[in-house]
């Protein structure tokens, strides 16, 4: 039986380099200290911002130099403990800094306070007197928005000071996932006992070409999660609350309207996102899965079923190195800036590729201001890893451009537009394969390759969306989220969605159990957001060329500085047209067409 490696056990080469953060944790652990000493020396503005343009400006110069430590200090921890949740030194050093940054939050919460205080005309005066306050227009344009919403000052930083209590349930959920969660090793297909993880499942088994492998790998690791689904529920269910209950507190109409204002984004662009994807998506997609069935010639397709592969038999033979080199070659179309952040990220230790003990599931890119981005994945040696490492490497890209170019205070853009520079990549990378190549076989997976990206973000993280949308819709009418309630939530909407083209059991409802997005806001239904404007943006790259190209690279060093729906605009992304959304969801019937041709030959 396979066995996963400690951390310890890790070959250097395979990981990331954390000392381009700090050199060792006793200078991280120094630079943390520091920061409440820097935090209380700002607090001598309180109460003076409006007296002169000068004190607000200095203020705001203060703030800004602290959040950059900050940013660096939180980074460092959340990926030490990232890459090995059971240690119990970094879930130590995780804790004790957010009890710190938890207290400095609070003493430096009387910044938008006094801001919110201070006659709009008042502070536009002062823009006009201060030039270096430009510097500063979007995080004022930003608090000035929440002035309807403000509790008072007092409130404010008791808020502040709760944050550790506040996020509490993704950090158990979190705990719980990485370091105390197990599972039993199972019986493959062979007669092998293999060892079994999350990580093991979500990147390796559950794409299984076995059928019996696939199935029981499933069964073993639902069984897992089902002893854990009143906990998982019970944490996911604060969560909801602590939204509604601060909805309310700040009289917003719910929850909802009060997470999609910190996106900027409006009801209509959430419920276009999530009702046309989710209605006319469906019928596509249940051709999809009747197709899946009939090549795998299986009775009947189940809901473990979804990601067996449909060309097992061929998969191009690939390494770590000849993926790299393949993404940089197709990305040469970004400009050599890019090309440049691509070779020191591929070649300098800003991937995380290992897969072991402890180490968080999934993909992530963690881009922090002033340093370089930082990637974590598991890589299995499977083809479909080099749209992951181009999907990680447009988050890369995005923010190594933004952080050159903006301010800390106006680099990150609504989460409406985080996944477009990531889909694009895989856009460009993809279709680099189709025209470097004649093979029918490759082509074809090459569109199953797309088909994986449409249905990561137009299936798997809109039906999240869909989900989470009927979870605050129940919380808000004072439904209590039990764990059957979850689980029937989820079940309802894979139902609607696959009809009785899939066979779903009764651990396809504990799916939702599966992913932390759900402790991030309203941040599943981003990824269709993205990947739609991702896809308009490729057309016009296929017709107009070079141009398309530069305006995605200078929405790209906008960061955040402009509002959503702007950034994509300037991009020639119109996402307010709902015909945006529809182009994309037709491109995917299209695909889906292109197979069934193909399987038809």
């Amino acid at each position: 039986m396979t066995t996963l490696a400690h951390r310890s056990e890790i070959d250097y080469s395979e990981t990331w380099d954390l000392t381009d953060l700090f050199e060792t944790k006793e200078a991280w652990q120094e630079a943390l200290y520091a920061l409440q000493p820097a935090a209380e020396g700002i607090t001598g503005f309180s109460g003076k911002l409006a007296e002169r343009s000068e004190n607000l400006l200095n203020c705001l110069e203060a703030r800004e130099s602290i959040m950059e430590r900050i940013v660096l200090i939180s980074t460092y921890a959340t990926l030490k403990l990232s890459e090995d949740g059971t240690n119990a030194e970094a879930q130590a050093d995780y804790a004790v800094a957010t009890d710190i940054l938890a207290d400095v939050a609070a003493s430096l919460s009387f910044i938008e306070s006094d801001i919110l205080s201070i006659p709009e005309k008042t502070i536009q005066h002062f823009s006009e007197e201060q030039q270096g306050l430009s510097k500063f227009s979007v995080l004022l344009e930003k608090i000035l928005a929440k002035k309807p919403y403000a509790l008072s000052a007092e409130s404010e930083k008791v808020l502040q000071a709760l944050n550790p209590t506040l996020t509490s349930p993704y950090a158990i959920y979190s705990a719980s996932k990485s370091a105390d969660m197990t599972f039993p090793s199972f019986i493959g297909a062979d007669g092998e006992e293999k060892q079994l993880s999350f990580a093991l499942f979500e990147d390796q088994y559950e794409l299984s070409p076995d059928t019996e492998e696939r199935r029981n790998a499933y069964k073993t690791f639902d069984a897992t999660l089902a002893k854990y689904e009143n906990t998982y529920a019970q944490t996911y269910a604060t969560e909801v609350a602590k939204h509604v209950t601060l909805a309310r507190l700040r009289n917003y109409e719910s929850a909802t309207d009060m997470l999609l204002h910190e996106q900027k984004v409006s009801q209509e662009m959430y419920t276009n996102q999530l009702d046309i994807i989710y209605q006319e998506l469906a019928p596509h997609m249940q051709r999809f899965a009747k197709l899946k069935q009939r090549v795998l010639g299986l009775d009947e397709l189940t809901f473990s079923d979804l990601k067996a592969p449909l060309d097992p038999s061929f998969q191009p033979e690939t390494s770590y190195q000849q993926v790299s080199d393949l993404i940089q070659e197709a990305l040469q179309v970004m400009g050599p800036e890019y090309s440049d952040m691509l070779n020191k990220a591929l070649n300098e230790r800003w991937v995380d590729r290992s897969s072991n003990i402890g180490k968080r599931t999934g993909a992530f890119c963690s881009s922090p201001f002033g340093a370089h981005p930082y990637i974590l994945m598991t890589w299995t040696g499977n083809m479909r890893g080099a749209f992951m490492l181009a999907h990680e490497l447009g988050h890369a890209g995005h923010f190594y451009l933004a952080n050159q170019h903006q301010p800390l205070s106006s680099v990150r853009p609504s989460l409406y537009n985080i996944e477009a520079p990531s889909t694009m990549n895989e856009l460009i990378l993809g279709n680099h394969l189709l025209q470097s190549t004649d093979d029918p076989q490759m082509k074809r997976w090459v569109i199953l390759q797309f088909l994986g990206t449409y249905y990561h973000n137009f299936v798997t993280h809109l039906l999240e969306g869909e989900f989470q949308r009927r979870v605050y819709e129940l919380a808000e009418a004072g439904e209590p989220l039990t764990a059957t309630t979850l689980r029937l939530t989820k079940n309802q909407v894979l139902e609607g969605f696959w009809g009785d083209s899939v066979m779903l059991d009764v651990g396809a409802g504990r799916t939702w159990m599966r992913q932390p997005h759900y402790y991030m806001g309203l941040y599943p239904y981003t990824y269709s957001a993205g990947l739609a404007a991702s896809t308009a943006a490729y057309k016009q790259f296929e017709t107009e060329g070079q141009p398309a190209i530069d305006r995605w690279l200078d929405m790209l060093k906008a960061g955040g500085s402009k509002s959503p729906l702007d950034l994509l605009s300037d991009a020639g992304v119109d996402m307010a047209n709902p015909e945006t959304i529809r182009t994309a969801v037709h491109y995917v019937g299209e695909l889906i067409t292109q197979l069934e041709e193909s399987y038809a030959e």
